[in-house]
């Protein structure tokens, strides 16, 4: 009797054991469905660049848990990012110059890359700083001296490589990241780096003021400014490099919010889909600080010359642009009546008029609601 008494109590031990872990493998695969099903991954760029900077601004403000949990991850640039957003598993969205674009294309890495990569909004423009040591006076004296061009597959790698072949200043390439790069320029072991990277930067803000550092021109030749945009910077900018007043000319390339072309209605595809709605719905918490200020330049309708837009992005725009047709003057006087009477007189400029609509937008969403 002993002995089946014993029985008995082990075969219950174990039955209720064998439900115990039934029960918690079944917890966890609830809780794991939960955490990744509103999971979105950005691919971004290096510590000290602004594109890391604009992923965990995007994690910031449109991260509200489980529904939508926005993963910054850092990157080695557009050209891997582009391979990334294509192959790597767990990434869904990258940050990319638009000139990488054709860039790819021309090498023929990824056939159709046309057809596989979407856009689902265009950022802002990055600039091409070119920083060199105190002996260097402009970009000609680069001539046969040691350039860092940066991480090899980076973006700032491919468009430092078609300046200074279109300015055809020929130089000894070296490719380091950005912050070795800094330190080798002052202790003499190279000339210059350039870094293409939206303004202001976090790695040249750093810089002493003292330093010996200089800044220099990249000259506007109607070769590159068939590819390029006219910028400048300015002792705003970098306060510790330039003086006030001081303007320096540069060039500055397009950064796009690039997504895989996922068929509709894929768990991928719905996934996206529910960012690029709360990224359009949210947009306006951009535009304001502590985000960063290149935000300030983002028009949702601008387009990139060569890319196709994501199918929800587009259709984001177009509830937009309805939205916007429908009794728009009326709506907006009531909307700065619900707001503040002084609110218009803050806002002169296009783009400032443009961040206020947004504003106006997202108040009329929140009250469809």
């Amino acid at each position: 009797m002993p002995n089946k008494i014993l029985a008995l109590c082990i075969t219950t031990i174990v039955f209720f054991s064998t439900v115990s872990g039934l029960l918690a493998q079944e917890n966890a695969d609830i809780w794991r469905e939960k955490i990744n099903r509103g999971t979105i991954s950005v691919i971004s760029g290096g510590i000290n660049g602004t594109y890391i900077r604009v992923a965990t601004d995007l994690a910031s403000v449109l991260d509200d848990g489980y529904d939508l949990r926005v993963l910054p991850i850092m990157g080695k640039g557009s050209v891997q990012n582009i391979d990334d957003i294509l192959y790597l598993k767990g990434i869904d969205i990258g940050i990319v110059q638009s000139d990488v674009f054709e860039f790819i294309k021309s090498q023929n890495k990824h056939p159709s890359i046309d057809q596989r990569i979407r856009y689902i909004t265009k950022l802002y423009n990055e600039e091409f700083h070119l920083l060199a040591g105190s002996n260097i006076s402009d970009i000609g004296d680069l001539a046969g001296k040691k350039v860092n061009f940066g991480v090899e597959g980076s973006g700032t790698f491919m468009t430092a490589s078609l300046v200074f072949d279109i300015l055809g200043i020929d130089v000894e390439i070296a490719s380091f990241d950005q912050g070795l790069a800094l330190e080798k320029i002052k202790s003499g072991e190279i000339s210059a780096t350039v870094y293409v990277a939206g303004k202001p930067t976090q790695l040249l803000q750093n810089i002493d003021a003292g330093s010996g550092l200089r800044i220099l021109e990249v000259p506007l030749t109607p070769e590159l400014l068939e590819i390029y945009l006219p910028a400048q910077f300015s002792g705003e900018d970098y306060p510790n490099l330039l003086e006030d007043g001081e303007r320096v000319k540069t060039i500055a390339v397009g950064a796009v919010l690039a997504v895989y072309n996922w068929k509709k209605g894929g768990v991928r595809y719905n996934k996206v889909s529910r960012f690029v709605e709360a990224f359009f719905q949210e947009f306006a918490k951009f535009q304001f600080p502590p985000r960063h200020p290149k935000w300030r330049e983002v028009s949702l309708t601008a387009e990139v010359p060569g890319w196709q837009r994501f199918g929800p992005a587009e259709e984001m725009l177009e509830t937009i642009a309805l939205l916007d047709s429908k009794s728009v003057r009326d709506a907006f006087a009531e909307f700065l009546n619900n707001t503040s009477p002084n609110l218009a007189e803050k806002f002169q400029t296009e783009k400032e008029k443009e961040q206020l609509l947004q504003l106006f937008i997202q108040w009329k969403n929140a009250g469809a609601q």
